[in-house]
Parts: structure tokens; sequence; C-alpha cells
């Protein structure tokens, strides 16, 4: 069972429900915070935490609860207040403890809880021997076992997203020079924020299988427990193997449509970030992002200058973002800000999910490159297409990957490359000139997104154009 348990009310949970609530375990146990008051820990009479609440969030955005987890709540889909408790994984009464505090939330403000199995308002007595437990090593409520080399997260529900209680892990993990590990059932998915803050060695996503042992659910490499965190199980000659759970499924007909872009402007106080994703997602949806926010659940209505705000606070260090679309279409994008010496840059990902008989708007990526070009700084944009899930989440087993269908080279890049250099690729490609004459980009069609050797070619583009 999860040992994450989720209070979804109509009103927002007070100091004196939340108190009523943390009383699950009856008036012998303590409350401890984190994080300036943000996290609320009710502890066992040593002091170790046993169920870490966090403040309640408002979500305002139509879909995302059910996005993230799956079942309908029977609350309005918007606005609702969550309110997570993480259970702590290594006093057994954990998880009855954070279902008690959750259920008496719901029960008080007319909520639900999720999952509902989970919820109860019984008094949950400490009856474990503390003493016979090892005390945690970590004040990081979201990480369960921390060794010199990883810190590991154990989650067993259907969809990790990219929360903040993860996101403070990954913090921790990354100040500390570890590697951030994920274990999972094989019945868990990722979504696109998780995969792509677990993206590069060593962090890993780690499936415990029954029937096939631990594998890495990204690359499917068998793995063991060795001195202090996973690592690939290799033979004699260095060499690992995939496990048989990795394997391909059928293809579905689903296809996701991922544009990675990046965008460049002078550092002016005026400069309103958010606007080339924007265009991009109504152009391809007609419709902007519902909304955003620093994790999952995505939370905020879409409002640039919030986000805009909200980096030139942190400014010079780099803000990180997550958009979200409606729930007819499913569109996900991540969104990296960054100062740089060039100006301010946007780094973006956006996929968006079709399917079957739905067919991606591949003859638009044309006209999206000149409006970004023209709009909004853009340097640089590859449109693929890839076979996988329409609601964009990732499963632990192989996915093909994305095909390119184009590739874009703003203004900018095309001057320091020299026009007649860029224009002319050593290939049998069609080059489109778009914007004016005295400082065009390039737009370079390069398939269909079902040639696997697209890829060939666009390798030979680019080593041409660094070439210059």
């Amino acid at each position: 069972m999860t040992k994450d348990v989720i209070a979804l009310t109509p009103k927002m949970p007070d100091l004196r429900t939340l108190l009523a609530g943390l009383y699950a375990g009856g008036p012998d146990l303590g409350i401890n915070t984190l994080a300036d008051g943000a996290v609320i820990q009710l502890c066992a009479p040593d002091g170790r935490p046993l169920v870490s609440v966090e403040a309640p969030l408002l979500v305002q955005v139509p879909g995302e609860t059910t996005r993230l987890l799956g079942t309908a709540t029977g609350l309005p889909d918007s606005p609702v207040w969550w309110t997570e408790a993480r259970a702590s994984t290594a006093v057994p009464e954990g998880r009855q403890l954070a279902g008690s505090f959750a259920g008496r939330l719901a029960t008080v403000l007319g909520g639900t809880v999720w999952p509902p199995e989970a919820a109860s308002t019984d008094v949950v007595p400490l009856a474990s021997d503390l003493t016979a437990i090892p005390a945690p090593p970590t004040s990081a409520p979201a990480v369960d076992v921390l060794t010199a080399k990883t810190a590991v997260v154990i989650q067993d529900r259907p969809l990790v997203a990219m929360t903040s209680w993860l996101s403070d892990a990954l913090r921790t993990a990354t100040e500390g020079d570890l590697a951030l590990q994920i274990v999972t059932p094989p019945t868990t998915r990722l979504t696109l924020p998780t995969r792509t803050a677990l993206h590069g060695h060593p962090n890993r996503w780690v499936i415990q299988d029954p029937d096939n042992g631990y594998y890495d659910g990204l690359s499917g490499a068998q793995l063991h427990w060795q001195d202090g965190t996973f690592t690939p199980i290799r033979d004699e000659n260095g060499a690992s193997s995939v496990a048989k759970a990795f394997r391909a499924t059928a293809d579905t007909g689903e296809r996701q449509l991922v544009l990675s872009l990046r965008t460049r402007h002078p550092a002016d106080e005026d400069l309103t970030l958010g606007h080339a994703l924007e265009t991009a997602w109504q152009h391809l949806t007609d419709t902007p992002p519902a909304g955003w926010s620093t994790a999952e659940p995505v939370n905020l209505p879409w409002n640039t200058r919030q986000l805009t705000d909200l980096a030139r606070s942190r400014a010079p260090q780099p803000t990180w973002l997550i958009a979200i679309g409606h729930p007819e279409r499913p569109a996900i994008a991540t969104l990296r800000i960054t100062r740089t010496s060039a100006g301010v840059e946007e780094d973006i990902t956006l996929a968006l999910g079709y399917g079957k008989d739905e067919t991606p708007p591949l003859d638009t990526i044309e006209t999206l490159a000149e409006a970004l070009t023209a709009r909004h700084g853009l340097t640089t944009m590859l449109a693929s297409l890839r076979a996988a899930r329409r609601d964009l989440s990732i499963p632990p087993h192989f996915e093909t990957p994305p095909i390119p269908v184009s590739f874009t080279l703003g203004s900018d890049a095309v001057g320091d490359i020299g026009l007649a250099h860029a224009r002319r690729p050593p290939l049998n490609l069609t080059t489109v000139q778009l914007g004016p004459a005295s400082a065009p980009a390039l737009h370079y069609p390069l398939g269909d997104g079902t040639d696997p050797h697209t890829w060939d070619t666009l390798q030979q583009l680019t080593q041409h154009l660094k070439q210059a």
C-alpha cells in the first residue's frame, strides 16, 4: 500500500483542523515543523517523525487531480485544497496514522481521501518498539534511505509526479553530491517533469518487480543493491543485461509531438517571459496553457507576469517551471529560465498527446517556427514525433525514441554561422527561409516522423552547421 495519503477538500484546512487531524495518534505524540513551518511532522515521544504533512495547496487548474490520481474525487474539478501526508516507512503504524490524519480532515471539511481505502478517523496507538527501529538519518521527509552515495525514495502510487516532496529530495541529493533513486513497483508510471528531473547518471528509476528483481525503468538494465546504491549487474566482460519485463509493447497508435526549443531575450526590465511557450501552445491546441507551477500538482492559472516575477526574484539563479494544458488535449511542458551573459534564455520542452484516431498537426510547425522567430527570440527548435502514450506518462518498459520532423535555426544563429553556409547543407533537403531577408531564420523539414534514419540526416545537418 502507498505511504502517501492525500486529503482533497473544498475548504482550506485551518490550523485547528490540522491539529485535530494530528491527534490521530493520541495525545502522547508530539509535533515538529520544518521548512519555516511549511511542513508539520507528527513525531514519536523520542522525536522521530512518523507522518510529515505539507502545507495545504489550492489547486485551481481543471483536471489536475484526475491527471495525477487517476480517479474522480467526487468534488468539483477545481478549485480544491490538496493536503498531502507522507508516512515514515520505518514505523509500521505510519501509514495508518497518515490515513487517519487525512480522514479526519475530509470528515470535518466534507472532502475525500486518496487512496480511498486509506481513510479512517480512528486513533492509531503507537505499539512498535522504537528502540529497535533506527532513527532516520535525514530531515528530508521524502527520503526513505540515505547512504554515502544515494538518497532513496520509495513510492507506491500509480503516477510519480514531481511534487514538492520529490523536489526537496532531489535538492537534498544534489547538494550532497548524491544519486537520487526512486523505487516503485512495475505498475507505476512517471510524469514528464519527473522523467526530466531524473535525466542523467547517477539518478535512477528503480523498478522492484516480484518476477524480475530490480531493473532500471528507463534503460531496462538489471540492478542490484551494492555498496549503498542500485547499480547494474555486470558479467565477467563488464556487460549488463536488460530485464525481460522491459521489452517493447505493441504499438497502440498513440503518438506524442515533442518540441524542444530555446529562446533568448535582452535582459530588459520590461521583459515578460513565457510568451514563446504560450504561442506554441496556442498554435498547436487553439488554447493557451491552463496552469503553471514550480512542482506538481500544477496549481496556478496560467499567468506570464507572475512567472516572470518569480524568475526575476530568483535571478541570477535559474528557475524551473511546469506548465499544463486543458484535459481535453493532453499537453505538458517544462521551462527553465536562465540569466546568461547574452541575456535571458528559456529552454522549453513541450509534449502533446494524440490518440490513434487523431492526427498530430505537423503541417503547422513551419508557421509556428516563423511566429517564434519573428516575435519571441527563437534560437533553435527541434520538432519530433514518437510512438508513446497519449496521456504523456512514462511507463517502465521500452519506448521507441522520437523521430525528428524538422529543425529551425533562429536569425541570430544563422547570422553567426553565415547564411550562405547554413542554407546549403550537403543533403537532399529543402531549406525554407523565414523572416526578413536582412535577418532570416532557416527551417529544415526533415520528414514525417516515421523514418528512424532521419536521425542520420539531422546529425549530418548539425555537423555541417558546426563546421562554420
